[in-house]
């Protein structure tokens, strides 16, 4: 049996314009992320600076737009002025909380280097665990203040004179977790990052700071930790944080498949919770909302690694590197379309995280670098999602699950370019067995014609990319895409038709017809 969904659609129905800054990633001092990660001075293929190369190459084939740094719950315990200077002279420190030996190799100087040959806007996040207001101050002088003063006198001694620029800046992070150093109330971590907010504000007024919103929807304090932190410093805020991660948990599939309904409701909880505020205190602006941290997470698929634990604090440990399915590059291909969904509120994004740790791209110290699974429905949807996200209509069967209780088996976002006379159609099938007929009229669009079609689809869903097979699971044509013409002629509105498999996601181009 072959399930039937339709896309209604219009080029004058728009949500928004489709943000660069969604296509972000997450670099994080965490197992191997940076160190083997992104830098590794002995490696075959660094340039003079200790980076990879290779690394870079992926970074910039991946189509990423901005890159968080240096974390993450890393950030709360970290001295910024640690990783500066001299490496020979940088101290070896404890890092709390991932329970390993941070050497500070590899710091801010080192990542904006990295950011300019990577083609990223870096976003900066601040310590307000251990530390506060004066620190903040400190490294913003750093990174961004002309010579003349001491600490950006020190910056250009460092072999940098001119400023490093940074616009986003993180107000720490995850602060509402009791996992996390330094952690504390709503009010009063609200109270901290606005001050902290305010002053970076008198040295640099145009900056575009970010409030950590919670941890997960699930933390027994949202949405009321938004509306505190808010209410604490409203004017003082631009962005409020969202996280999630997902996984397949054993014996729900159906779930898992439909996690971008559970980053749907979040994202509209956060923004009503915002507005909320704005309401209350008669407030101009509309806080947005910067979702930097997300992905999808493995159940059982290749060895992950251990976290480190006792007496064992080593650096840059093996663990949490996620071995990505078919069925994972699915899931995120659909979380990318709820982003989109939701560009009038999602000012920025960041999957987490870019290299091994949960990453899309997978090293081997002095080895290959290689694209997992997730990598290609991001590259392809930030190489050609442009212009104005529309407003779709999905018509589409539902199926049961345990978490949502139902949902559509059809999940889609389309992009409209008018200046390129482009059309992207992102859809995402949900069915685990039946085939699905999508269909897309395309009355007000005039004649169009397909450029592309491909999708991410295996017969096996839990097939993965390994360092001696990386290209397994990759992006393949999808055959039967049609342009029917309706009784309006040839020259009329026509109606696009296509078949997804099930478990797929497929992108679609159109080109207005010359």
């Amino acid at each position: 049996m072959t399930l039937n969904g339709t896309l209604h659609l219009h080029p004058a129905h728009r949500v928004g314009p489709v943000r660069r800054r969604t296509f972000g990633s997450f670099v994080e001092h965490m197992a191997r992320c940076v160190y083997t990660g992104i830098y590794e001075p002995d490696h075959p293929s660094a340039d003079e600076h200790g980076l990879r190369t290779d690394v870079l190459e992926l970074t910039r084939a991946l189509g990423v737009s901005s890159v968080r740094y240096p974390g993450g719950n890393f950030v709360s315990g970290y001295r910024w002025e640690d990783g500066v200077g001299p490496v020979g002279r940088r101290p070896r420190r404890p890092d709390l909380a991932w329970h390993s030996t941070e050497t500070n190799a590899f710091g801010l100087d080192e990542f904006m280097i990295w950011a300019r040959k990577a083609g990223v806007e870096p976003m900066y996040a601040v310590n307000l665990g251990t530390r506060g207001v004066q620190e903040a101050l400190d490294v913003l002088e750093y990174a961004n203040a002309p010579v003349g003063t001491a600490l950006a006198d020190q910056r250009a001694a460092n072999g940098h004179p001119d400023p490093h620029g940074i616009r986003m800046w993180c107000l720490g992070n995850e602060m509402d977790g009791p996992w996390q150093i330094g952690h504390r109330p709503a009010a009063e971590y609200g109270q901290l990052a606005a001050e902290t907010a305010r002053a970076m504000r008198r040295a640099h007024p145009d900056l575009e700071l970010v409030a950590c919103g919670s941890s997960h929807s699930s933390m027994p304090t949202f949405p009321a930790w938004e509306q505190a932190v808010l209410e604490a410093g409203y004017e003082a805020f631009d962005m409020v944080s969202a996280h999630v991660y997902y996984r397949e948990e054993e014996g729900d599939q159906a779930s898992y498949l439909a996690s971008a309904d559970d980053m749907d409701a979040y994202i509209v909880d956060v923004a009503a919770t915002c507005d909320h505020v704005r309401a209350l205190g008669g407030h101009d602006k509309r806080i947005m909302i910067s979702f930097d941290e997300w992905n999808v997470t493995t159940n059982g698929h290749g060895d992950p690694g251990t976290e480190p634990s006792g007496e064992d604090w080593p650096v840059a440990p093996r663990f949490a590197e996620s071995t990505y399915t078919a069925q994972d590059a699915v899931v995120v291909g659909s979380l990318l379309i709820s982003l989109l969904r939701h560009t009038d509120r999602v000012a920025s994004a960041s999957q987490a995280q870019l290299v091994n740790v949960l990453g899309p791209i997978r090293t081997s110290p002095d080895g290959p670098a290689w694209r997992q699974t997730i990598f290609h429905p991001f590259a392809l949807t930030s190489r050609h999602a442009a212009g104005q996200v529309l407003r779709t209509q999905v018509d589409s069967p539902t199926y049961e699950n345990p978490r949502f209780g139902r949902s559509k088996v059809l999940d889609s976002v389309v992009t409209w370019d008018e200046e390129a006379g482009q059309l992207v159609v992102f859809a995402v099938s949900r069915s685990r067995t039946e085939p699905l007929a999508l269909s897309v009229p395309l009355a007000g669009f005039g004649p169009l014609e397909v450029t592309e079609a491909v999708m991410l689809h295996e017969d096996d869903p839990y097939t993965v990319n390994t360092a001696e097979d990386p290209d397994r699971v990759v992006p393949r044509p999808l055959e039967g895409v049609h342009l029917a013409a309706d009784d309006a002629g040839t020259d009329g509105p026509a109606t696009l038709t296509a078949t997804l498999p099930p478990i797929s996601w497929a992108m679609i181009r159109l080109h207005t017809a010359s």
